[in-house]
């Protein structure tokens, strides 16, 4: 069951202080362990928000000074946005996004991919690092392949 209310301790100091920071509404794009913890309440530990996406971009820069590994807000936190450059993210997934924490901030807004997403887009991840060609290939092939029939 998705936890929407409030993010616990660090994050939600740690995303006040990004709130407060920022001149005008921002939208965060999250996946990663930072979704699958605090939305989806599985346990593990993570330091990281994995952003996909940050619009507007002008405000991005103000966010990624202040949030970045290194910044002002993780020596304070000890946690981090960490911007993801290159991602597989499955067809469509905008449609599916979840927000995050409705309300509790004046203009940060934070969206995380839906669960199937998640665990798609880390597939993808793994297949494109994995060193076995005969997983990729297989993978691959799912990827390419035509569900529309599961519909």
């Amino acid at each position: 069951m998705p936890h929407l209310d409030s993010a616990s301790e660090p994050w939600r100091s740690f995303l006040r202080e990004l709130d407060e920071a920022v001149a005008e509404e921002v939208r965060l794009i999250c996946m990663g362990g930072f979704v699958v913890t605090q939305l989806y309440g599985f346990s593990r530990s993570t330091a990281d928000i994995d952003a996909l996406s940050i619009v507007p971009r002008d405000q991005a820069a103000i966010i990624r000074e202040l949030g970045s590994r290194g910044g002002p807000l993780y020596t304070k936190h000890k946690v981090y946005l960490d911007f993801v450059a290159v991602a597989c993210v499955p067809e469509d997934y905008e449609e599916r996004l979840t927000e995050m924490y409705p309300q509790a901030f004046r203009r940060l807004r934070l969206f995380a991919l839906d669960p199937y997403d998640l665990a798609l887009s880390k597939l993808a991840s793994f297949c494109n690092e994995s060193q076995n060609s005969r997983i990729k290939t297989g993978v691959r092939g799912f990827f390419q392949c035509d569900l529309s029939f599961f519909s």
